[in-house]
């Protein structure tokens, strides 16, 4: 009789223990894919999402799913993050098929930074709250900048503050970090930034500094215009360690004839400064050739003093003439020649100085300063070399940016650029090397919480991309078409491209970041 009563308890228990939970309801399945987490193996598994977030990441996900999203032969990844950008007038515009940001979304990027080059609004409040009133269709997050701060407060000339603008700048810089901006950013190649002293900066990325932020940096030279590219990689460096802040080197390169070949001395300069404990990192951008604008491309910095007006009556000065026209020929012998100087906007769109230059009949800097005259139209100089590229790519602290501007290729190719051309083709770097420093590298870098990972708990930023067909289709003559490959962007869990097209949702928010408790009490 007990034995048998022990039995009778014996499989009540079995068969309780046995009873099956029921499956846990989710909104989206991606199953089958070839997972990178952003900090782990690869392993083919699944991702489950409910609402915005990350339910699971798992090889096999136990859950019933409103849809389900087929991903075998499919890489899975976070979402790419762009930390370097010139994108703010598409995610402000009044149109909302930019403000979609196709270019990103395409290449599987879900989160860029934008106020780069020290051009971002002090008023980072207006900024990041624009998203509210204008849907936008990637995340982002806003430098302040230095550059707009001087020029709202010192103005276009060539000269030191007074302490009453100092302290006036540098309580531009606490207001803007308390209102989430992510720290100071700064062009120093470009005037009226060039005529800031280094002191000067530092003053202002010690408020970044106090308050949690970063400093981020287009340096004073990439090149040998002014003072040569690794006195300016030394000022970043500094200006980080006497500010109080991490530095981060913006589109890291060796820009020109004179400095080609100098990637390893940088390289080590930069590992140098790790070894002791400061926190650098830089970004960079998978193309030979840069982009700015003709003026700044060839004029020399003394000649920008005051703005355009005063440029262009210096080009009238016959007394100036002969100066500003040799530097220019100097800075044109720098780029590598009038042949290797395209035009990508205005009048001359898509030809080469040169080519400019033999249809007016011109000497090519004479022929610039005639376009110049009339604007001041994007270039595209190519100026680096593959070797530097490669050397710098390799880099473990040296993640992707598109420095996405008009008229150059690297608005709408780059991330999609670097896996077929620098992984998949050229084997630069591993594809776990790609993913992670698309995405983790630069959530962690500067403090994304939720972002740049594929884990339970995280937002769900989600890229589902074919390794066979990922790549960017365009080039240099038509930089504006969009890359391939890309099968599903996933932004805050709504599913942003589908099956390879855009679906026309907005989902993107704007990312405040939090400054350090009681800084901006």
């Amino acid at each position: 009789m007990k034995v048998a009563l022990l039995l009778g308890i014996a499989a009540v228990s079995l068969g309780a223990a046995a009873a099956p939970l029921p499956p846990q309801k989710v909104d989206l399945l991606i199953r089958g894919g070839t997972i990178y987490t952003g900090s782990d193996a690869p392993f083919i598994g699944d991702v489950a999402i409910s609402g915005d977030h990350i339910v699971s990441v798992s090889r096999h996900a136990t859950v019933t799913a409103a849809r389900i999203i087929e991903a075998k032969g499919m890489i899975v990844a976070p979402g790419f993050i762009d930390p370097h950008t010139h994108m703010g007038g598409d995610l402000a515009s009044d149109d909302q098929a930019r403000r979609l940001v196709p270019a990103f979304l395409m290449q599987g990027v879900t989160t860029a930074f934008i106020g780069n080059d020290g051009g971002g609004d002090p008023d980072v409040a207006k900024v990041l709250g624009s998203a509210k009133t204008k849907p936008v269709g990637i995340n982002y997050a806003a430098w302040v900048g230095f550059g707009a701060i001087r020029e709202k407060v010192v103005g276009e000339d060539n000269r030191a503050p007074t302490p009453e603008e100092l302290a006036r700048m540098k309580g531009l810089v606490a207001s803007a970090m308390c209102q989430g901006a992510l720290g100071l950013s700064t062009g120093l190649f470009y005037a009226p930034q060039s005529f800031a002293k280094t002191e000067e900066v530092i003053e202002l990325a010690k408020e970044a500094g106090k308050r949690g932020g970063s400093y981020d940096s287009h340096i004073r030279d990439e090149s040998s215009y002014t003072v040569g590219l690794v006195a300016a990689i030394d000022e970043a460096i500094r200006i980080g360690r006497e500010g109080g802040l991490p530095a981060h080197i913006s589109h890291i390169k060796a820009l020109g004839v004179d400095v080609q070949g100098d990637a390893p001395k940088i390289i080590a300069t930069i590992n140098a400064a790790r070894a002791r404990g400061e926190k650098v990192t830089a970004n960079q951008y998978p193309w030979s050739a840069s982009g700015t604008s003709l003026v700044a491309s060839l004029v020399p910095l003394w000649a920008q003093d005051g703005g355009r007006p005063a440029l262009l009556k210096r080009f009238d000065d016959p007394s100036l003439a002969e100066k500003m026209h040799a530097g220019m020929v100097e800075n044109l012998r720098k780029r590598g020649g009038a042949d290797k100087l395209l035009i990508v906007e205005g009048k001359y769109k898509n030809r080469y100085l040169d080519a400019v230059a033999k249809e007016m009949n011109l000497a090519p800097v004479d022929a610039a300063i005639a376009v110049i005259r009339i604007g001041d139209p994007g270039t595209v100089s190519f100026n680096q070399s593959e070797a530097d590229i490669a050397a710098f790519m390799q880099q473990p602290w040296v993640m992707t940016g598109s420095d996405a501007s008009g008229g150059h290729p690297r608005v709408y190719g780059s991330f999609a650029r670097k896996y077929d051309k620098y992984v998949k083709t050229d084997h630069v770097i591993t594809l776990r090397q790609f993913i992670e420093r698309s995405s983790s590298l630069t959530a962690d870098t500067f403090g994304l919480a939720g972002r740049g990972h594929l884990r339970g708990g995280a937002y769900a930023d989600v890229v589902v991309f074919d390794p066979r067909t990922y790549a960017s289709r365009a080039t240099y003559e038509q930089p504006a078409l969009l890359a391939a490959g890309v099968r599903t962007v996933v932004v805050n869990g709504v599913v942003a491209v589908d099956r390879g097209a855009m679906t026309g949702k907005a989902a993107g928010r704007s990312i405040a970041h939090k400054p350090s408790a009681g800084s901006c009490n």
